[in-house]
């Protein structure tokens, strides 16, 4: 696996770019250190990454289970600590889940998802970040 990052600005936007595809992700740092809210914060990509990985998964499980979800939404929220390096300690996964999906089969897809699954939830677990999550399910 291998990504590209290239500065595009004289401050600290960059754009990355994945070997496997040609989709371009804009990084920016925050004003503190000269961002220009030109992209997203690599924190909140470390959120991104876990939130998608596990979402990826989720969705696959469901759609084997025959659950027919009309529409996925995650909403992450990572704690940091106050010390330098800004290290996340806990991270909560919201997942919203709409369509007639059985409540007890998406429980257990998540947990396999996020906790089997999901390599991103293994590297941040190994450095100690306690990762929770839930599902909401809506059938309207």
């Amino acid at each position: 696996m291998k990504v590209t990052l290239n500065r595009v600005n004289q401050a600290v936007h960059f754009e990355g770019e994945s070997a496997s595809t040609a989709i371009k992700i804009h990084i920016d740092g925050s004003p503190e250190i000269g961002g220009e809210s030109l992209g997203a914060r690599p924190m909140e990509l470390v959120l991104m990454a876990l939130g998608s990985c596990s979402a990826l998964d989720l969705i696959n499980i469901l759609k084997k289970q025959k659950q027919e979800i009309q529409d996925v939404k995650i909403e992450i929220d990572g704690k940091r600590r106050d010390a330098i390096p800004a290290v996340f300690t806990a991270i909560h996964l919201l997942f919203k889940l709409k369509g007639p999906i059985d409540i007890e089969k998406a429980n257990k897809a998540a947990e396999l998802a996020v906790k089997k699954y999901c390599s991103v939830h293994d590297m941040l677990a190994a450095g100690g970040v306690q990762i929770s999550y839930e599902i909401i399910v809506a059938t309207e």
